[in-house]
Formats: C-alpha cells, structure tokens, sequence
C-alpha cells in the first residue's frame, strides 16, 4: 500500500469519526421532543474521545500525505 493511500484512508478514518459524534447526538437526542434539551448538551454527553481520535487521525493523514508528496519530489 503507498503513502498515498494510507493518508488518505487516514483522512477518511477521521472524518468518520469526527462524524460519528454527531451522529450519537442525534440519536441519542431521537426519543427526545425538538426543544427538551439543546443539541449543544447532547453532544457533551458524547464526550471529546472522539474529537482527539478524528484529529490524531487527521494529523497522521497529513503526514502521510506530505510523506508521500517529499517522497515523489526526490
């Protein structure tokens, strides 16, 4: 697999995650009436894990992916 490909499926990796965040919001917040609870304090009970997992991913994307680029240039 090349640098290219793993920095990408990175990239994909923390977009799923940053995503999955909300997605538990949402249904978590589902059985709920539309103004019993702001979506901001769904969200808090989700947590932050998985904000620091989609940028750990995020980043080590980047890095592959500028790997790859210097990798190419020489």
């Amino acid at each position: 697999m090349s640098k290219r490909t793993t920095g990408t499926i990175f990239c994909l990796i923390a977009t799923l995650l940053y995503c999955t965040r909300y997605l538990s919001a949402a249904i978590n917040g589902s059985k709920l009436t539309l103004n019993e609870r702001p979506f901001a304090e769904l969200l808090s009970k989700v947590g932050r894990e998985l904000i620091y997992l989609s940028l750990i991913a995020l980043i080590v994307g980047i890095i592959y992916l500028i790997l790859a680029e210097l990798a190419e240039r020489k």
